[in-house]
């Protein structure tokens, strides 16, 4: 009979055999994502191919017994780079035709997600089955994400009427429809959210918008086809939420939690949600429905002790662990199945099989192999910030052995501590994370989901999923979230509640992850503390600054809208906020907030150039963030921000001085206050000039910020500042409008770059062709922000300007034009 160590090495063999190879394929995978560009198909295939048969040689020993480790991690690491590089190569086959941009195309699809409804109308996706342009059948990506408008169309040249809104629109209809599509456009900006990314890993490859005015055909319901019976059935269960609950707020959280249905909780919710750091119970995320896992584990586990003939026909464990991954799936299936918990469930199921075979691997091993698994069937889930939460979570849980640590003790206060404990680990262990990731540290986290963890789970979901059968009891299911948010809206009103941070270099944040794993590791407290200096450079890290007497500006990609950051060594202005995308959605809190968080920059003033909502409309979310900043602007004293934050009117020639750099207020004239002029004629003008510059060396060190001005204000500018126009920089007046840019307005400015702040396909066709000549024919470099992304432009490094689209560049990213095209660039230059 072998021996119980010879059965132990037995069971564990495989593990030593595995864990070259998932290492080498995860290695491989991550390398591939590091391209800028795709190779050719060709390459990849060729590469795959060698790889196999080295994989075979190995295996049939045909390559030397000392070099058969080495080769396999190569043929393994290529397998993972080559076959990530042929799907992003079939990914980008799909990809919208550029020439299909901007045209009315007939299409016939299925709605085949829950479709989200909003006070500008409804957006839904679309699984295509035919398209055609003027009668004949085209080819379009399979996949489109779709907006039904209400009111008029937001990006006609010209209003056509209202628009024709459906009576309903279910998942699974089929329509056909008149469409306008576009490529996947989003802002890029240091430290944002990649949604091309998010797009791509989605497989949506165009957005389109509903024709739908009176001059349109009418749109045509062509019936139920019940080819997405989950998406219809979610969108059935939110229906009759929502009916029962006329609070707006709760029955979006009890939708988000039954469903799924992240999109009906309202912008306000999620704040105090990440202050207070439970938003994981309202997200479908891998830590959520890990929970749900362990909790459905325990339930099953509970109920099968209960019945010896169930015991005797199946382990009480073994049927625990099936019956909570089984439960977990489907969950996950009937919550939307998002991306984030795919790769959770694909890693639960991996533990699962492990265990349910009697692989007794160590856990780093149990968990590389579920990290690589879920890396084989998602490659970009690795650049997911729900990615690395929930496996370093499962990580962190593995490595501290919360289960064996707990051994022997029983009770109810047993279990509280054991459920505290868990918390503080999973907080300490991901803080680091959280910091990069998101710039944030909620200081009231443990406390928080001590409550909410086991009210949300305990009383709230389930009351809510009871009332989906019995409406009668949706009403409790209410009353118990507003419990919740009460005690949530508690602790994030407490001092300090959440913390910002600066997001750190990447290399230090993995330091710092080390560090908080020591911190959390079951050691003696001396060997814990030994991760405090790792730790601590994550909290304290701070971003580089401008020296003394120079200025950095970042023009920010904010869509069509003027938002421009300028920073001195010591001191913060914002020029502009951006524009107001919807009720719900702005610059301020999509980008300038998080942006400013994710930089460490503390805000002293807020110049808004004029009361356009494409130059305010970002400006309450940045201003409630960025309490010590005052406030500067041409705004009248009946605007709403004024209550926010009382302006101080601009005027030229007010002045003032950081770290050595001028600040000059150029225009309006205090007389202009008292004419009946049109908002872009109010536009404050900011000069703004680095220390030591001379009129005649002023233009490598000098920046002017000109809002919307037309030209005449112009012409007056040039009238009284003459030569003291020069400057390097210049943000091109009203976004490259036709009614700005005047040849005596440029030959007086003479830049050297020009910013155009516009949105990709905008309506007004900023920047306008010819406006865009007249600075190329003058030998200025023209930079758009919908082919750069953010625009920096730094006074002591004045000959170049960095575009966000190069810097992070990836070959997930729409471009604009085909490889070859000279207008392909993120600049248009006159050389």
């Amino acid at each position: 009979m072998p021996s119980e160590s010879k059965l132990a090495n037995s069971s564990r063999w495989p593990s030593d055999a595995f864990t070259p190879i998932l290492l080498a394929l995860v290695v491989g995978v991550a390398l591939q994502l590091q391209q800028t560009a795709l190779w050719d198909r060709h390459i990849y295939e060729a590469t795959l191919l060698v790889a196999l048969v080295l994989i075979v040689l190995c295996a049939i020993k045909k390559v030397a017994v000392a070099h058969v480790g080495w080769c396999l991690a190569l043929a393994w690491l290529s397998v993972g780079f080559a076959s990530t590089g042929l799907r992003a190569s079939w990914y980008q086959d799909h990809r919208l035709d550029p020439d299909l941009e901007g045209r009315d195309l007939v299409v016939v699809g299925i709605v085949s997600e829950l479709p989200q409804f909003s006070d500008a109308g409804l957006r839904f996706r679309l699984s295509v089955e035919s398209a055609q342009l003027q009668g004949q059948a085209i080819k379009v990506p399979r996949t489109m994400d779709v907006g039904w408008y209400a009111g008029v169309y937001p990006h006609a040249k010209e209003p056509q009427g209202l628009l024709r809104q459906p009576a309903s629109l279910e998942a699974g209809e089929r329509w056909q429809l008149v469409l306008r599509l576009k490529a996947p456009h989003g802002s890029s900006n240091p430290h944002g959210f990649d949604y091309e990314l998010w797009a791509w890993e989605q497989g949506v490859h165009a957005n389109a918008y509903v024709r739908a005015s009176s001059q349109d055909p009418e749109s045509i319901n062509l019936g139920q086809t019940w080819t997405y019976p989950v998406a219809w059935a979610r969108q059935w269960v939110r229906t009759r939420i929502m009916d029962a609950v006329p609070d707006r707020d709760r029955a979006g959280l009890l939708a988000a939690l039954v469903v799924g249905e992240q999109a009906a909780i309202d912008r306000a919710q999620w704040d105090v949600y990440r202050a207070t750091g439970v938003a994981h119970l309202v997200s479908i995320s891998g830590l959520h429905i890990t929970m749900f896992a362990w909790g459905a584990t325990f339930l099953v586990g509970y109920l099968w002790r209960r019945s010896m003939r169930a015991c005797s026909w199946l382990p009480a464990s073994t049927a625990a662990l099936l019956g909570g991954v089984v439960l977990a799936f489907g969950y996950a299936v009937f919550a939307g199945w998002g991306i984030p918990a795919q790769r959770t469930c694909v890693m639960l199921g991996a533990v699962a099989a492990l265990k349910a075979f009697g692989l007794r691997w160590p856990w780093p091993v149990v968990w590389l192999s579920a990290f690589a698994l879920v890396v084989g069937c998602d490659p970009w889930a690795m650049l997911q910030p729900g990615f690395w939460l929930s496996f370093v979570a499962v990580g962190v849980l593995f490595a501290t052995d919360l289960g064996a640590n707990s051994a022997g003790r029983t009770g109810a206060k047993a279990k509280v501590w054991s459920m505290l404990r868990e918390q503080w680990v999973i907080t300490t262990a991901l803080a680091p994370l959280s910091v990069l990731l998101f710039g944030q540290l909620s200081l009231v986290s443990l406390a928080a989901n001590a409550f909410a963890i086991p009210w949300v789970t305990l009383v709230i979901t389930p009351l809510a999923m009871v009332g989906v059968i019995v409406p009668a009891v949706l009403p409790l299911a209410s009353a118990a979230g507003l419990g919740l948010q009460l005690v949530l809206q508690f602790f994030a009103a407490l001092p300090n509640a959440a913390l910002a941070f600066p997001s750190p270099p990447l290399w230090l944040a993995v330091g710092g992850a080390i560090g908080a794993g020591m911190l959390v590791f079951p050691w003696h407290w001396t060997h814990r503390l030994l991760g405090l200096p790792l730790l601590a450079p994550v909290l304290l890290w701070q971003p580089a600054l401008p020296p003394l007497g120079e200025f950095e500006l970042l023009a920010a990609d904010i869509g069509q809208g003027n938002a421009v950051l300028v920073r001195t060594a010591t001191h913060a202005l914002l020029f502009d906020a951006g524009p107001r995308y919807s009720l719900e959605s702005d610059a301020g809190h999509r980008v300038l907030v998080p942006m400013l968080q994710s930089l460490g920059t503390r805000l002293n003033r807020v110049v808004l150039s004029h009361r356009d909502s494409d130059h305010v409309g970002g400006a309450a979310a940045v201003l409630a963030m960025q309490k010590q900043a005052d406030l500067m602007s041409s705004i009248e004293r009946e605007h709403p921000l004024q209550l926010q934050r009382p302006a101080t009117p601009c005027i030229a020639g007010q002045q003032w001085v950081w770290d050595a750099v001028e600040f000059t207020v150029l225009h309006p004239q205090s007389g202009d206050y008292s004419k009946p002029l049109k908002p872009n004629a109010m536009s404050c003008v900011l000069r703004i000039r680095a220390a030591g510059s001379a009129p005649d060396k002023q233009r490598s060190r000098t920046a002017l910020l000109v809002g919307d001005i037309e030209n005449l204000q112009e012409a007056r500018l040039v009238e009284s500042e003459g030569l003291g126009l020069r400057a390097d920089v210049l943000l091109v007046p009203h976004h490259g409008s036709k009614t700005s840019s005047s040849d005596v307005f440029l030959d007086a400015v003479q830049p050297t770059y020009a910013l155009v702040q516009s949105g990709y396909r905008n309506r007004f066709g900023h920047p306008a062709a010819e406006v865009k000549l007249r600075y190329l024919s003058r030998g200025v470099t023209v930079l758009e922000s919908s082919r750069c992304g953010a625009m920096t432009w730094r006074s002591w490094q004045a000959q170049n300007v960095l575009c966000q689209r190069e810097v992070a560049k990836k070959y997930w990213h729409h471009q604009l034009n085909p490889p070859g095209d000279a207008s392909s660039a993120p600049f248009l230059s006159a050389d």
